[in-house]
């Protein structure tokens, strides 16, 4: 059997599903509910300074995306750091680190920008006995406005400065959580790197309004007539935190820096694709919240049999095995040609395919009269939208055409690979010869 123990960045937990700083790691009973269900490790909610702790909205604090089942999409949050007295905080989290020793146990943080105030507040949290830290600078909203969260993680130079205080101030991992709303996630991935940051973790929630109430007019969630922006999270993330990982784990500057992957992980199959795109492990958080904590079960059990498929023995020989695969476009082979099948056992002319393809695509599909669909190869580009929109998995796939073949499209034979920069439309690649 498999075995699902990871190892990020020194810190040692029975398996890379942790949950992320959240409404779900506020306080000890859910931490402690937490690991009885099956959690590798949480990360405990973001705590602030000493003093009267920060006052959340006591209404709605989500507002939500559905799909057309009515299954959660996407969750818009504008709750803020922990509420609770920070003394209260690390009291609970030291019970829960002596009864859970083998689990990762992380503290987040978020205090105002000045070196005096990052560097009292973390030997204090290091007494506790956590595994380290997960410097909060991506929090969008509330905070940001108070020169913290997002307002640090959006400048370089900030989490380089943060950073290195923390590092000068603990020898615990640091690890770095980035905001998503940024143009490009390189720079302050680098930034974190610069400042000595052992890991870095996204993505933090992307500043969002989900709806708007076309009652009252306010956007929602809704607090006494107004709303506001929030963070985003939940499945509908995931395109978004998937690629920003892959451009951190195929960075020059930035590759070998060990990656917590977060954003939409709903199945062991999400957890899967950010640890080959280059994570090491994943956190957790709209998922927990939808199903509750339990779910960890269903993705320690899929991991663990699809490890064993694949051959797999550790979590880390799946971690980057994709990286080498993502590429820019320009480097894509512009003489691979593939052309859509449609299995006419399995269709049930339901007439997508026929439908998106001729009104928003290449008119590549033929309608018979019996509703019989077939693709029209000297049309069909493989844009791959019938597969998409067909709703029977597997009835419509994609078959490659082999070197030598002709492309009854463009009357071409299939060459060997060719991409962009030499093409001869390529007016650059023609000025650099």
């Amino acid at each position: 059997m498999a075995d699902l123990t990871s190892t990020f960045c020194g810190i040692k937990s029975p398996n890379p599903f942790w949950l992320a700083s959240a409404p779900p790691t506020d306080k000890e009973y859910n931490v402690r509910r937490a690991f009885e269900a099956g959690w590798g490790g949480v990360v405990w909610k973001t705590l602030g300074e000493e003093g009267p702790p920060v006052v959340n909205v006591s209404g709605p604090r989500y507002g939500a995306i559905f799909g057309a089942d009515r299954r959660l999409l996407g969750l818009n949050n504008i709750e803020l750091i922990t509420d609770r007295p920070l003394e209260v905080n690390l009291e609970e989290m030291t019970r829960v680190k002596k009864d859970y020793p083998d689990r990762a146990l992380i503290a987040s943080v978020m205090v105002p920008c000045d070196a005096e105030s990052w560097k009292s507040i973390i030997p204090r949290i290091a007494e506790t006995g956590c595994d380290g830290f997960e410097l909060n600078f991506g929090c969008p909203h509330g905070m940001a406005e108070r020169g913290m969260g997002s307002a640090v993680g959006q400048v370089p130079e900030y989490i380089e400065m943060v950073t290195r205080w923390c590092k000068e101030t603990t020898d615990l991992p640091v690890i770095v959580k980035l905001t998503p709303n940024i143009t490009n996630i390189l720079y302050p991935a680098e930034a974190a790197k610069r400042g000595g940051a052992d890991a870095v973790s996204l993505i933090n929630t992307i500043n969002s309004i989900t709806s708007v109430n076309l009652d009252t007019f306010s956007p929602e969630p809704m607090i006494d007539g107004k709303g506001t922006h929030g963070g985003y999270c939940g499945p509908a993330v995931k395109p978004i935190a998937l690629n920003m990982v892959a451009e951190i784990a195929r960075n020059p500057e930035t590759a070998g820096l060990p990656i917590s992957g977060i954003g939409g992980v709903t199945t062991w199959r999400d957890a899967a694709e950010f640890l080959a795109l280059g994570a090491s492990n994943v956190q957790v958080c709209t998922a927990a919240m939808t199903y509750g904590f339990k779910i960890v079960q269903e993705m320690i059990s899929g991991l663990s049999q699809y490890m064993d498929e694949k051959g797999f023995t550790s979590v880390a020989e799946i971690s980057g095995r994709a990286v080498p695969n993502v590429t820019d476009w320009q480097y894509l082979n512009l003489n691979h040609v593939t052309k859509a099948v449609i299995n006419q056992d399995d269709c049930i002319k339901c007439g997508r395919c026929y439908a998106a393809c001729e009104d928003t695509s290449h008119q590549a599909i033929e309608m018979g009269a019996d509703r019989t669909f077939t693709v029209k190869d000297d049309e069909c580009v493989a844009c791959n939208l019938c597969v998409n929109v067909c709703p029977v998995e597997g009835c419509i796939t994609m078959k490659t055409l082999e070197r030598g073949e002709v492309d009854e499209r463009t009357g071409r034979k299939v060459g060997d690979y060719a991409n962009w920069t030499t093409h001869p439309n390529n007016v650059a690649a023609c000025v650099a010869e």
